[in-house]
């Protein structure tokens, strides 16, 4: 069960999504003989969440996906609209918190000159990104910075957004709290020097690198959260990315170092988790800079994560 928020005429929407329709959920359950069609309204669509694992309307929901998926093309041309008519919006619009993590791929860490270390002899390396400013609707361009603009990169990874909120989550019941997963593009500028003419200090590097990570439009998303419980296992997941028609990442999430479970381990052993709570689990080897292939106004990019989908990402100028 894959949901979507779009916009519409009568304000954000949630919808049930694939790749040629989407069935928006107020319009099935007044069509569904069973359901209860004024719950669904009374929702913000704003919210995902309340449909998924965890969420006030999880069962309901995953009955009313029942119905739909059992109906004939006739029904459901009367209740849906075309992927290709609708402004599909970020599935998970309002993070508390967005965590990202580098270097969770050997291969990646490899083809940046690094050796990665074993799980037991290392930790995650989180960072953050400021959600309301970097989260970028599927189908809306990232912008290159006006202060930075030559060194601009992608990275496909896997979104994990916390149903099910908690501190000191074990791993082996860390899944439980997970409502659904998403695309994210994680866009590096991987040379951004703010003051070139700046007295050298330790940490610059660090904190280049960091920066480099929070310009406007630098995180793309969706186009849809796919249900926690359609995904058994999140680290059996098909990765692919291509720039401009040619594929650069080809992976597969069993490549993480830290699985998705562990990271949910080790972030809730000094962070609360909360509902809603996102998690970028790092990207794999493909990335633009080890071929020196950066990101220019007029180029698009294809994020694609077996089971969700894909995001389809052009490029403007800022």
């Amino acid at each position: 069960m894959r949901l979507c928020r779009f916009e519409s005429p009568t304000g954000v929407r949630a919808g049930f999504y694939d790749e040629t329709r989407i069935v928006p959920l107020d319009a099935a359950a007044r069509a569904c003989p069973e359901a209860d069609g004024e719950a669904f309204d009374s929702v913000e669509a704003g919210d995902l969440l309340d449909f998924l694992p965890n969420g006030a309307l999880a069962a309901e929901t995953r009955r009313l996906f029942d119905w739909v998926r059992k109906q004939n093309d006739s029904v459901l041309d009367t209740i849906s609209l075309p992927v290709s008519t609708a402004r599909l919006l970020v599935p998970n619009p309002r993070p508390n918190k967005l965590f990202l993590l580098a270097g969770n791929y050997a291969d990646h860490i490899a083809e940046g000159g690094g050796i990665a270390a074993e799980r037991a002899e290392t930790f995650p390396y989180v960072f953050m990104k400021p959600p309301t400013t970097t989260l970028t609707d599927p189908g809306r361009a990232i912008r290159i910075p006006q202060v930075s603009p030559s060194y601009v990169d992608w990275e496909l990874e896997l979104g994990v957004v916390i149903g099910l909120g908690g501190k000191h989550i074990a791993e082996r019941d860390a899944l439980a709290h997970v409502a659904g997963y998403t695309i994210i593009n994680d866009i590096s500028d991987r040379k951004f020097r703010p003051n070139p003419g700046r007295k050298k200090r330790e940490k610059d590097s660090f904190f280049d690198w960091l920066h480099g990570k929070w310009h406007d439009s630098f995180c793309p998303c969706g186009p849809c959260m796919i249900s926690a419980e359609d995904v058994p296992d999140p680290q059996a997941l098909r990765m692919k990315l291509s720039h401009n028609g040619t594929v650069f990442q080809d992976a597969t999430t069993a490549q993480q170092i830290f699985p998705v479970a562990a990271v949910i381990e080790f972030i809730s052993s000094f962070v609360t988790l909360e509902p809603g709570d996102m998690i970028s689990t790092g990207t794999p080897a493909g990335v633009g800079n080890t071929t020196r292939t950066y990101l220019q106004p007029g180029d698009r990019m294809e994020a694609f994560i077996s089971g969700i989908g894909t995001l389809v990402t052009p490029v403007e100028a800022e």
